[in-house]
């Protein structure tokens, strides 16, 4: 599923081809993309309006419209943005297709059809229906509001950190990576943290997310790109510990596959 990493990527490649450029056309490839929402509407409001702004929270894509409201996308588990021109072709899965003038497109691409794009008045408003939490990656987010955020939870680590209404974007395979990297076992009760791992988790939490975005998180070629030092690349049978050299574990967390290492992230005392 594509999370933070990925989505800031879809909004950076939003900005440099597309921002400040007026739609001249729009295909609804599958209405099934748009929930309850009317094509009809979602055409007449789209046509004709300028990309003024973006803005990410969390897993989710905002685009601001130049005649008031925001095109909301969320990416499913394995959806995505792509900008062609005249010599490409449309890629396969494209569900929205929106066009530029010049032949340039941006296409909404969606093989399962489990996200969603709809229209909203309000962006912030948005976020509070959705019952976000902040965006793990806002500036205004410090180490006090996440440990208070965090060690609230009764529940253990790993599902408090994909918990969309804790801190908003994170997913499993990136939650395996910050505990890993903060040596924190998956099972470790929240509210159990000390000081000194909340703090930890904190620090890995931001640096695990903005490497993997100057990595090119999601690419063919991002695993060779992260550092030695990742454990994401040895998410798989047989996977060692890139520490030091033991069997990677595999364990379930709410029917999602979960790795670590249990000699780098010990269990609780």
């Amino acid at each position: 599923m594509p999370e933070l990493p990925e989505v800031e990527i879809f909004k950076r490649r939003l900005d440099a081809t597309c921002l400040g450029r007026t739609i001249t056309g729009v295909s609804i490839r599958d209405r099934r993309i748009i929930g309850k929402s009317s094509p009809a509407r979602l055409v007449a409001k789209l046509k004709g309006a300028l990309l003024r702004a973006t803005r990410r929270h969390g897993k989710y894509l905002l685009v601001a419209l130049d005649k008031g409201g925001w095109l909301v996308m969320h990416f499913g588990m394995n959806g995505s943005l792509q900008h062609f021109g005249r010599d490409d072709e449309d890629p396969p899965y494209d569900r929205l297709r929106l066009d530029f003038g010049d032949d340039h497109h941006l296409a909404y691409v969606n093989p399962r059809l489990l996200g969603r794009v709809e229209l909203v008045a309000d962006a912030d408003a948005f976020v509070a229906k959705e019952k976000l939490g902040p965006d793990v990656l806002d500036a205004g987010l410090g180490l006090a509001e996440f440990a208070q955020a965090v060690a609230a939870r009764k529940r253990d680590i790993k599902s408090v950190l994909m918990d969309q209404a804790v801190v908003a974007g994170i997913g499993n395979i990136y939650s395996d990576e910050i505990l890993f990297q903060a040596r924190l076992d998956p099972h470790s009760r929240a509210d159990r943290l000390d000081r000194g791992d909340l703090k930890r988790l904190f620090n890995k939490t931001k640096s695990v997310l903005r490497t993997a975005i100057r990595r090119g998180s999601g690419s063919e070629q991002m695993l060779e790109r992260l550092p030695r030092g990742f454990i994401i690349r040895e998410r798989k049978k047989g996977g060692r510990c890139p520490r030091c050299g033991g069997a990677v574990a595999a364990i379930k967390f709410s029917g999602r596959t979960s790795y670590y290492c249990p000699r780098c992230q010990p269990a609780p005392r």
